[in-house]
């Protein structure tokens, strides 16, 4: 028989009211043990809780008897005042009744091992936990309602279709099959192959939960601290006169549109004599790199060409931010202007210091980043996890694509690889250290 736990559901600390949750076989022992009978299933009741004749508390105590419940077993909560030392002393008697403190993510666990849930509706449960915008809410909603799970369900479908031509030609050599059908699972296999390299291809979802990047790059002094700490409205960087104050990437969040936003100031690029200020150069090239939008912070009233090294980070779709627009125009802008035609960048004038100056930058971002996540069609990626299935799928996927001429087993046993691969994401594959992984970033209680 499995044990049972209990946990603090609820924040630690004081508030007006705390939730601790039990889970298992002994959890009405310990709640009668604790309150007198048990009250009627999803009944709330109010209940003076008493240990060895002392009282503990007055709760309103819950009953939830299995399979009818969040982890599919017996469940009961309790909830208290919310003051430290009732909850410490609640937490200590069901320790001596003999229950166990839960780890983190146990009760999600307990739900996905009873087939409550899927891995990837469980993973939604601690990204609904974690979310900080309206957009992250969304989408762990959608994804615990079971919308990452439809998609992926639909593609290993149509793979185990594919997989029954296959199979009619292996098993039946000596009957009257005739030699094409195997070939009648190419069709479905290349569609399906464009689908999930078109889905990789997608960031949309990691970026959501994660955090849509984006870096000032530039010059020294080219006005990229002041920029941040304008658009953050506060100082998040130091500002001085002197070139190369910033050393190393400065990370903030920042909630446009509704969508987690990660801004990061970083070293001024020019080609460095200094070890640490070279130190500096490389992290900030790093990171440009793999940000999803670059603003190319560009002085209009400088004259020494100072912009050519950060140019050389920037890509199409990017933004040429003409800063200190209060300032005489000088050689740099009408230069960085051609340049930024030429490669197809945003050109957006901002000052940190006028009133209204940053207007036009906060517009052309809120722009950029709701059309980079938004979409009609649920994203197939939100974790690493998935996308490392998801190109594991793929590349059985081709492989068994490539081998549809030849040995009919060889293709087979591909295919059937590719929807392991996508069966890893949902769960149905026992992998332990897999569940170990995902698990042990719940929070306890969960």
């Amino acid at each position: 028989m499995r044990d049972t736990v209990f946990a603090l559901a609820t924040a630690p600390g004081r508030a007006a009211v705390a939730v601790v949750r039990l889970s298992g076989p002994g959890a009405k022992g310990a709640l009668e043990r604790l309150s007198g009978e048990a009250p009627a299933p999803r009944v709330v009741s109010l209940r003076t809780l008493k240990a060895e004749g002392e009282t503990l508390d007055q709760a309103l105590v819950l009953w939830f008897p299995g399979p009818a419940s969040f982890t599919g077993e017996d469940v009961a909560e309790l909830h208290l005042h919310g003051g430290p030392a009732v909850i410490e002393r609640v937490l200590a008697e069901l320790a001596a009744i003999g229950l166990r403190p839960a780890e983190p993510g146990e009760f999600t666990r307990r739900a996905f091992e009873a087939g409550r849930l899927e891995l990837s509706q469980a993973e939604a449960i601690a990204d609904l936990v974690d979310a900080e915008t309206e957009a992250q809410r969304r989408q762990a909603l959608d994804q615990m309602g079971g919308a990452l799970a439809r998609r992926h369900e639909a593609w290993r479908d149509a793979l185990i279709e594919a997989l029954a031509f296959l199979e009619a030609q292996i098993d039946f050599p000596d009957e009257e099959v005739p030699p094409e059908v195997a070939q009648a699972a190419r069709a479905p296999l290349e569609r399906l192959e464009a689908e999930i390299a078109a889905a990789l291809a997608d960031p949309r979802g990691e970026r959501v939960r994660e955090g849509y990047r984006v870096a000032l790059v530039g010059a020294p002094n080219a006005g990229k601290s002041s920029l941040l700490n304008a658009l953050l409205e506060r100082d998040a960087a130091i500002v001085t006169e002197t070139a190369g104050t910033t050393r190393d990437v400065i990370e903030a969040p920042l909630v446009i549109e509704g969508y987690r936003v990660l801004l990061a100031d970083m070293a001024g690029v020019r080609i460095a004599t200094n070890p640490i200020e070279a130190e500096g150069v490389r992290r900030a090239r790093a990171w440009a790199e793999g940000a999803a939008l670059r603003l190319w912070v560009v002085d209009r009233g400088a004259g020494e060409g100072g912009w050519a090294e950060a140019e050389r980070l920037v890509r199409a779709g990017d933004m040429l931010i003409l800063s200190k627009a209060d300032r005489p125009l000088g050689a740099d802008e009408p230069e960085a202007r051609r340049r930024a035609a030429r490669d197809g960048l945003v050109v957006v004038e901002a000052s940190a210091t006028e009133i209204g100056g940053l207007e036009a930058l906060r517009g052309r971002l809120a722009t950029t980043v709701t059309e980079a996540l938004r979409g009609s069609e649920f994203p197939a990626v939100t974790r690493i996890r998935h996308r490392s299935a998801l190109n594991e799928a793929l590349d059985h996927l081709r492989r068994g694509l490539s081998e549809l001429g030849g040995e009919a087993e060889r293709a087979a046993e591909d295919v059937r690889l590719a929807a392991r691969a996508l069966e890893r994401i949902s769960g149905r594959i026992d992998a332990e250290a897999i569940l170990d992984r995902v698990f042990a970033s719940f929070c306890i209680g969960k």
